[in-house]
């Protein structure tokens, strides 16, 4: 009787891993199907010279263009941010070219630029410009982008 007991209590516990595993499953697949099914729209914001902080970022614009394809994005720096921009400063222009190539706008604020005195043959090719940081992030969330800040 015991063994009878504890046969059906093993059998019914695995029946149960089983369909949560299922479940699971079917959630992810679910969850990737409308992350690809609709183009989000996203702003970041890049207040932040740290170099991982900048390595992070691209891991980050890759990661979503490999599920959601048709994302736009747009990266706005300014204050420290601007590193990621500057020629010379920069470790990742490659990975913002190859980006760049897949659609992700990069752009350096030009207050900051003044601020920081950076002239704008000193930004690289692959960024364009906007005159006020702050504005351009709030103008997208108008727009109704989402917003992510930047950094650890």
């Amino acid at each position: 009787m015991k063994k009878t007991i504890l046969l059906f209590f093993l059998a019914t516990a695995a029946s149960l891993g089983f369909a949560q595993n299922s479940s699971a499953t079917l959630q992810n697949d679910d969850l990737e199907k409308q992350l690809d099914a609709k183009p989000h729209k996203i702003v970041f914001q890049l207040t932040s010279a740290d170099t991982n902080v900048h390595k992070s970022l691209m891991r980050q614009l890759n990661n979503i263009l490999s599920v959601a394809h048709d994302s736009k994005m747009e990266v706005v720096c300014h204050g420290p941010g601007l590193d990621l921009l500057v020629i010379g400063k920069t470790i990742v222009q490659e990975k913002i070219a190859a980006l760049k190539a897949a659609g992700v706008i990069f752009v350096a604020c030009e207050f900051a630029m003044k601020e920081r005195k950076v002239e704008k043959d000193k930004i690289i090719p692959e960024a364009g410009f906007v005159k006020a940081g702050v504005l351009e992030i709030v103008s997208k969330q108008e727009e109704g982008w989402s917003y992510i800040k930047l950094g650890f």
